[in-house]
């Protein structure tokens, strides 16, 4: 029964690193690489999940629990240890930027609106937009490559107006790595979470909605109409986001905190454990 069990996760598994492998392979990531990282994240869980007493788990274990051998776990320990086996992948500056121009009130209009800006000047401006969250980017650098993706356009008098929320237009390299953290890894978690609760109510929202009885000339319109629907269901979340991000403002203590999603999934994690959605 366990065989049984273990083939049909194992299929399962396959079926979804079919797309992922395709994805890879188009961005130049072969199987090697795959490996060594696939490694690395075995070894990483093994040694903090699994250990007594709040120690990590010693390696011995974690070769047993693996199946690598005892040098390939003390490798792979010390990779992680100097920080070589990853890297923390973030939101992308353009994203960031976009998402405050929408929703950070000292952008927007008396409507609820994304104001016009100016690049630079006194007031509110485009600049100092990119200063407060663009991190270390010239505000130069984020104009262009805004206009880039086609996110802003640039009027007569070198203000600036945003024309979309989220960001599109990347190279094959840049959708592969915002795919897998911010898309993949947040159903990942959610399912990791899923199959660790003792009851239904404990569980997160996972779902997906598919049938096979469309006619093939249908699609095209149907993918619109979902694509509109979807958005506009992504920003009513990412506003109820901004309220909740603001809900407590002004009263002094600063507490622990979360990151929280929806795909239509819900997820959440320490901040500590990625930092993906800083």
């Amino acid at each position: 029964m366990k065989d049984t069990i273990q083939t049909q996760i194992l299929n399962a598994l396959l079926t979804a690193l079919r797309p992922l492998a395709k994805a890879l392979l188009r961005a130049g990531v072969g199987y090697r690489e795959f490996e060594e990282i696939s490694k690395a994240a075995f070894v990483d869980i093994a040694t903090k999940d699994y250990g007594l007493r709040g120690r990590p788990t010693n390696i011995s274990r974690v070769a047993v629990m693996t199946g690598l051998t005892r040098k390939e776990v003390r490798r792979l320990r010390d990779k992680t240890a100097k920080g070589e086996s990853t890297m923390v992948v973030r939101s992308t500056p353009m994203a960031v930027i976009l998402h405050r121009w929408y929703t950070d009130e000292g952008f927007l209009d008396q409507s609820g609106q994304p104001k016009v800006l100016a690049f630079d000047g006194p007031g509110t401006t485009f600049s100092t937009l990119v200063k407060n969250f663009g991190g270390d980017i010239p505000p130069g650098a984020m104009r262009t490559e805004l206009k880039r993706i086609k996110a802003v356009e640039e009027l007569d008098d070198g203000s600036l107006r945003v024309l979309k929320r989220n960001v599109s237009g990347l190279d094959v390299h840049e959708k592969l790595i915002a795919g897998l953290a911010i898309s993949l890894y947040p159903v990942a978690l959610a399912i990791a979470h899923n199959t660790n609760t003792k009851s239904d109510d404990e569980s997160w929202i996972l779902r997906t909605t598919a049938t096979d009885r469309i006619r093939e000339n249908d699609t095209t319109r149907l993918k619109r109409i979902t694509a509109d629907r979807l958005a506009e269901f992504a920003e009513s979340i990412d506003d109820l986001f901004v309220a909740y991000e603001t809900l407590h403002e002004g009263e002094g203590t600063e507490p622990a905190k979360k990151a929280v999603g929806i795909g239509v999934y819900y997820f959440e994690e320490d901040k500590s454990e990625s930092n993906i959605f800083r």
